[in-house]
């Protein structure tokens, strides 16, 4: 189906699937048309060894973020033993976003790792990463309260992205691969419950692209990020804790 007959403005279909895996603290497959992300959020007894003899000492979140190699059209190469240059930005950029949701000082002296893999790529997986990894956090950090581990007020608000660009003028919310590889400027755009931006990460493709079309890129993303929350929030109220 070609990416036209969704209007501009409008986010693709976007669900939830929580305690995807048994296993971990908090566990989330986001869907958000083809794109499809599993992350799970694991709770760590212990600090990073940077922060564990550091003279103030807090909890830590942080992510990590993989393609699995069948996840694009061709298949994607492992990155072994570590994570390239890209794949780091990546995880840079989730783990910044997410630690923008929770007071550290709250969470004690352990740290918590959001796994990122994306199960399916259709452009968009960096937004689904945070968006996913936002609730499999809140779900492992609720878990966390109800065991009487943390006190409550770990989590301070909630955050959620999305890609917006501007396509042959048009400004388009939520970019999938078709419309990703026709955008003139393509943006990704990570905000708070409380309307703060985390990050803005804009670039253009070939020409210079205008003020008013940043303005107008900012605009939409807020609105798709709004609902997105909304959508965070009835996931997370159907939860089982």
């Amino acid at each position: 189906m070609s990416t036209y007959t969704r209007p501009p403005d409008q986010l693709r279909p976007v669900s939830f699937l929580l305690d995807y895996v048994m296993h971990p603290e908090g566990s989330v497959l986001i869907s958000a048309g083809n794109t499809r992300v599993l992350c799970n959020a694991s709770v760590i007894e212990s600090l990073p060894p940077w922060l564990k003899y550091s003279k103030k000492r807090h909890g830590w979140v942080t992510a990590e973020y993989a393609m699995l190699p069948r996840s694009t059209a061709q298949r994607h190469e492992r990155e072994m033993p570590s994570p390239k240059g890209r794949t780091q930005e990546i995880q840079r950029l989730i783990a910044r976003s997410l630690r923008g949701a929770v007071d550290l000082d709250k969470l004690g002296e352990r740290q918590i790792v959001v796994d990122c893999d994306v199960i399916q790529a259709d452009g968009g997986t960096r937004t689904a990463a945070i968006t996913g990894g936002y609730v499999a956090l809140a779900l492992a950090i609720k878990r966390l309260e109800k065991r009487g581990v943390v006190a409550a007020g770990v989590l301070t608000q909630s955050v959620a992205a999305v890609s917006v660009g501007l396509v042959e003028e048009q400004v388009f919310l939520d970019l999938d691969y078709e419309l990703d590889l026709k955008a003139d400027v393509d943006m990704n755009v990570v905000m708070t419950g409380d309307g703060r931006f985390v990050e803005v990460q804009g670039t253009a493709e070939g020409e210079p692209f205008q003020r008013q079309a940043l303005d107008d890129m900012l605009a939409l993303a807020e609105t798709g990020i709004r609902h997105l929350l909304r959508l965070q929030d009835d996931a997370l109220a159907e939860a089982r804790i």
